[in-house]
């Protein structure tokens, strides 16, 4: 259950800079998937393993935890967590980013067609990284900061699931 804690976070900037850009992204239902976090040197469990420790949770817990990131616009996906993109959002180059975390703020210091750089600080962490667009339809992003004193460092990367969101709607 540890290792839950910092999801919030974790998703935040996950989510944070590769939802708008230069390319053409694709409106619709995107996946986010992370590995290679790492915290005070330390590796911690990827995405993969963090969706299983929520499949064996007890239903209940499991049930209030899906609810509590549907409220967020965020879904539990094959590979990762789903968001929603609209075409609005893309036009206005807003980012998709649910507010996972109070006091949060997300900056491009950067950007070009093939990347944008970032810097982001919260209230108790803050860092910087990069989102690499692949096409309208991916994209791989890495950050380094520190979270509670210690430092962090995950990569991530997006891909597009299809035009239809389903029930999940753009935040």
């Amino acid at each position: 259950m540890r290792h839950l804690r910092l999801t919030p976070l974790i998703l935040g900037l996950c989510l944070a800079p590769g939802l708008a850009s230069a390319v053409d992204l694709q409106p619709g239902l995107w996946e986010i998937s992370s590995q290679q976090m790492q915290v005070d040197g330390q590796s911690m469990p990827g995405m993969q393993q963090m969706m299983e420790q929520l499949k064996n949770l007890p239903p209940e817990q499991r049930q209030m935890m899906e609810q509590m990131m549907a409220q967020q616009g965020v879904q539990l996906g094959d590979q990762g967590v789903r968001i929603c993109l609209s075409a609005e959002q893309i036009a206005r180059e807003e980012f998709a980013m649910p507010d996972l975390q109070d006091g949060c703020r997300h900056e491009i210091v950067e950007r070009s067609a093939q990347a944008w750089k970032f810097r982001f600080s919260c209230p108790d962490g803050d860092g910087e990284g990069e989102t690499r667009f692949i096409d309208g339809k991916a994209f791989h992003s890495q950050f380094r900061g520190m979270h509670g004193g210690k430092s962090t460092r995950m990569e991530s990367h997006g891909r597009w699931v299809g035009a239809d969101c389903g029930g999940l709607q753009p935040q």
